[in-house]
Parts: structure tokens; C-alpha cells; sequence
């Protein structure tokens, strides 16, 4: 990857935030605060968002980084998976989501060059990507109610013991001021 920041990009999976369809009204709520934190981020000088392509958090901000690409921002997305046809056991909707964006994207590559065989293919994926970026954006990450985004906390806590490793969140104070513009933006967002 070249000059730039990486940024690694993680959250939640759809059905740990509640949300079974890309038609839920949070969808565009989270896009919007992923737009808003990765301009932010691009002004800070990140170049490069990196995902491991899961449904839910990471394919948001996979679209929301195409898009500004499209609107001629100078960025770049990596899906690097953590072993192959991880999307195996996903719905056809998800797959095509999926598919599509690894299409766009600057850089695609798998961790494990094989299926899924280990939970030790999960933590390698964790401690790679960590390793591999500058900073991380931690999206609605919640102490209370653990689950998949704790598991990159470890190595980045790990990493920032040693170097700048900053991780920027999106939390659900975040949310609700979206919410808030969107509606402001257009009255009807809602109705």
C-alpha cells in the first residue's frame, strides 16, 4: 500500500447492532458518520482504508470509501479477508455486495490461503491488519455489550504500548447528531 495512512475500519456485524437488511433506517445514520470520520481522517492524511471485507460495518465503509473515490478523493480501499470464501455460508444479497466491492477495490488479498479451518485464522487476521495500518476507526464499539470489534482492541492496545496506534470511534452520541442532520436535511428522512 502506498504513501498515506492505513486506516483499519471496524464494527460491529449487522445482527449485533439489530439490523437483518441494508433498508434498516440506521444504515444511512452509520454511513454518514462513516462519511463524516473518513473525510475527517483523509484530512489528517490516511490514504488507504483497510476492511476484512465482514458484512455489517466494513462493507458500509467499503461503499462510503468507493464513493469518494468516485467523487475523485484520493483513496484507496484494501479488503484483505482473513482465509478464503469467508462468505461462503452468507445470503446471495450479502455475496453480491460483497463481490462488487472487491471488484472496486485498490487491493484484495486473504490472510490464510485457505478455508476456514481455525478460530486461530480470526486472531491472525486481528493481529495482521493491526500490524499493517496507522490508526484504526472503531464504529458504535460498546464495553457493555462485547463482540467482534473487541477482538482488534487486544492488538491494538498491544500495538500502542509501543508506537501511535490512535483508534477513532463512532459512538451512538455520534449517531443521534447524525440522525439530527439527516432529518434537518430532509423533513420527510423519517416519515
Amino acid at each position: 500500500m502506498g504513501e498515506g495512512k492505513a486506516v483499519l475500519v471496524t464494527g460491529y456485524k449487522p445482527y449485533e447492532l439489530g439490523i437483518y437488511s441494508d433498508e434498516h433506517p440506521g444504515v444511512p445514520v452509520i454511513k454518514y458518520c462513516l462519511r463524516s470520520s473518513i473525510l475527517q481522517l483523509i484530512d489528517d492524511g490516511a490514504s488507504w482504508f483497510v476492511i476484512s471485507g465482514q458484512i455489517g460495518v466494513e462493507l458500509w465503509a467499503a461503499e462510503v470509501v468507493l464513493s469518494l473515490k468516485q467523487e475523485a478523493y484520493d483513496v484507496h480501499l484494501a479488503v484483505i479477508v482473513p482465509f478464503l470464501e469467508q462468505e461462503a455460508k452468507w445470503k446471495d444479497e450479502q455475496k453480491e455486495k460483497y463481490y462488487a466491492i472487491l471488484e472496486q477495490a485498490d487491493f484484495v488479498d486473504a490472510i490464510s490461503k485457505r478455508t476456514y479451518d481455525s478460530p486461530t485464522q480470526l486472531r491472525q487476521k486481528n493481529d495482521f491488519l493491526v500490524a499493517k495500518t496507522d490508526e484504526m476507526l472503531l464504529v458504535l464499539y460498546d464495553d457493555s455489550k462485547p463482540g467482534s470489534p473487541e477482538y482488534y482492541l487486544v492488538p491494538a492496545r498491544r500495538k500502542a504500548r509501543h508506537q501511535s496506534y490512535p483508534v477513532f470511534t463512532i459512538d451512538r452520541y455520534d449517531l443521534e447528531l447524525a440522525s439530527q442532520d439527516l432529518k434537518e436535511q430532509d423533513p420527510n428522512y423519517w416519515s
